[in-house]
């Protein structure tokens, strides 16, 4: 009986490291009509890892990668029910588009990735 309970606790041990729960929930938005319900805070990344922020119709500025959280938390005072649309150019590499996704999960921010209709 011991060895069947041995046996169970060992394929639960290896069952268990193969399941990975860490998974990334996107909101993604949909290409017939634009929403403007909730304010939209924006961030952009360049081909040049160069980082863009706004909130609304503001016009972009540029800011560092420490500056994004706290514009970012400043934005969700204005407006609770915000979204954060991240614009990103496809040469981007996907590791700098995980941190702006860490940042919004760490911070509990909705966020949308903005892409372009196809042709």
């Amino acid at each position: 009986m011991t060895d069947v309970i041995f046996l169970l606790l060992i394929f639960f041990m290896i069952t268990a490291t193969v399941v990975m729960p860490n998974t990334i929930k996107l909101n993604l938005p949909q290409s017939k009509k634009e929403t403007s319900a909730q304010p939209l805070s924006r961030v952009m990344i360049d081909k040049d890892l160069n980082y863009y922020v706004a909130f609304g119709n503001e016009k972009e500025k540029q800011v560092t990668f420490e500056q994004i959280t706290p514009f970012l938390r400043e934005c969700q005072t204005k407006s609770p029910d915000m979204y954060v649309a991240l614009y990103a150019d496809e040469s981007v590499q996907y590791k700098d588009i995980v941190k702006i996704l860490d940042i919004a999960g760490r911070n509990r921010f909705k966020l949308v990735i903005a892409t372009r209709p196809t042709d």
